[in-house]
């Protein structure tokens, strides 16, 4: 088994880091690590000078007003609100006599359906796409070179249903209102996921929570475990035991046994290369590779990753190992969270510790293997600020990418494409970016991100004030209507029912925000 990484990434990508995505290479700090005669710089022979080192200062945003976090009330969560007012008042009006029978039917559709609209000649449009979508996973197809394309396998019947039903539902799901555009077309993957990285809404999937092999995709689960435990300033000396058990072709980043390196080089090394010698040690800082498997999974538990068994920390293909892509992007978001997994997975380049020589300590560059950051082989995303891709023989190729437009924030992943498009992962990413860039607000989610289990009342805590409070609007609400139902034939009921499942959604979506995510450094 090999695992399959870029070696190389194109330069002056600093100019394209999103302004609240801080770097963590000594150039970002105010070291030039790219012009002629840096100290500790090992030379390239013939390499051409790369001019001076570009980094952007700027405003910012979303995750550095807030110390590093989401926010805890989305307008894309207002807006699926009004959007609610919308459809639901002008149907119940229509209709005051049956409210409650088109209510329950309404609801009924609405779980049965994938890809439904509120206009009918979209709901045609959006169908027939999402057959063929869904048909792709039972037939070959050609690749870009004509060549033929292994069949997909069929995915589960029953997958699980965490963050709604219809996520557990083999095949495309997605919900279009008015004005929002079609899926892309040419989408191969065995799975993927578009949500909102603020509110947790999943705008649309695909086989979200079919179990695969991740591939290096799990090392985002690794340093979510991890990064809030080991101080990056703590060194280590590696010795042979530490690397015991790399396995063979794994990527690697170059560490040495008897060098000492810092945690925060490892960590470098974890993002930028996908190293799983770095992996392997910082694991034996950690109390070894068992404990780490162990904390790791606990840590998948906690965040509600169920689809999610660990067997090796690296992501690197094991008996058993599998994750899906509603996990990854759960795990993501948890990541994105802390300050220095947003700096680390952002980070394009930096310098790496190599052997010391003459009693001084050289260094060489690393870059990250993540294409749409540094657009090595394909067009670097706008916006993208990470998290992490994976390739091996198991796997295929894997991606979680985060990106920002516009004050929104999008989760993105993609698992096992086989178009044989060349760059297959990134390319229907990024499709997939810009169809929820374009999309958002004009969705209905088909399912969520939940929170932690941590961020849940515990059982037996006592009535929670919210959930009073949501009782209370739906009594009020039944007493409306009934009173309404008396005044005014019928016509009272429908908009005392409507105003009520409003407040309803209202107290949800504000009690859901306030408990997670929660604002962490």
């Amino acid at each position: 088994m090999n695992q399959l990484h870029a070696p190389k990434a194109s330069r002056n990508q600093e100019a394209r880091r999103l302004s609240f995505i801080r770097p963590v290479s000594g150039a970002a700090a105010g070291v030039d690590l790219r012009g002629r005669g840096a100290p500790g710089r090992v030379a390239r022979a013939g390499a051409p000078d790369p001019g001076p080192y570009r980094r952007l200062t700027g405003p910012t945003s979303i995750f550095s007003r807030l110390t590093g976090n989401f926010s805890s009330v989305s307008v894309l969560k207002k807006t699926a609100l009004t959007a609610a007012a919308a459809t639901l008042l002008p149907a119940l009006i229509a209709a005051p006599a049956s409210a409650t029978a088109h209510s329950a039917a309404g609801a009924a559709v609405g779980e049965r359906s994938v890809g439904e609209h509120s206009v009918g000649a979209d709901r045609s449009n959006q169908k027939n796409q999402t057959n063929r979508l869904n048909r792709t996973d039972q037939k070959g197809r050609k690749g870009q070179q004509g060549k033929p394309v292994r069949k997909q396998p069929l995915p589960p019947a029953a997958m699980s249903t965490v963050g709604g039903t219809l996520l557990g539902t083999p095949g495309t799901q997605v919900k279009l209102g008015a004005g929002a555009p079609v899926l892309p077309s040419g989408l191969s993957a065995r799975s993927w996921i578009v949500a909102d990285a603020e509110s947790g809404d999943v705008l649309a999937s695909h086989n979200s929570h079919w179990r695969l092999p991740p591939a290096s995709t799990m090392k985002m689960l690794f340093a979510d475990t991890l990064l809030p435990k080991l101080p990056k300033t703590d060194t280590h000396k590696v010795t042979w035991q530490d690397l015991e058990g790399v396995g063979s072709g794994s990527s690697a980043v170059g560490i040495k046994e008897e060098l000492t390196y810092s945690v925060h080089d490892l960590w470098l090394g974890v993002f930028l290369v996908s190293g799983n010698d770095a992996v392997h040690v910082l694991s034996a800082m950690n109390g070894g590779i068992d404990k780490t498997v162990q904390e790791m999974q606990a840590h998948a538990e906690e965040l509600q990753a169920l689809d999610t068994q660990v067997v090796s920390p690296d992501g690197y293909d094991a008996a058993g190992q599998v994750s899906s892509a509603y996990d990854l992007t759960l795990i993501a978001r948890s990541g994105l969270q802390k300050k220095d997994f947003r700096e680390y997975a952002a980070t394009s380049e930096a310098e790496f510790p190599g052997r010391t020589v003459g009693g001084k300590r050289e260094t060489f560059e690393i870059a990250n293997t993540n294409r749409l950051l540094t657009g090595d082989g394909v067009a670097p995303y706008p916006g993208v600020a990470g998290v992490k891709n994976g390739n091996t023989s198991q796997a295929g190729a894997t991606f979680t990418g985060v990106a920002e437009r516009n004050g929104k924030v999008l989760l993105v992943t993609v698992m096992n494409p086989d178009s044989g498009e060349r760059h297959a992962v990134y390319k229907e990413t990024s499709r997939l970016l810009d169809w929820g860039f374009a999309a958002a607000g004009k969705v209905t989610p088909v399912g969520e991100l939940v929170a932690p289990r941590s961020a849940k009342p515990p059982v037996g805590a006592g009535p929670d004030k919210h959930s009073d409070q949501t009782e209370r609007a739906r009594t009020a609400a039944a007493a409306k209507a009934k009173e309404k139902e008396q005044s005014s034939g019928g016509v009272g009921t429908a908009l005392a029912i409507a105003g009520g499942v409003l407040v309803v959604l209202a107290f949800g979506a504000l009690v859901v925000n306030r408990r997670w995510p929660r604002r962490r450094a």
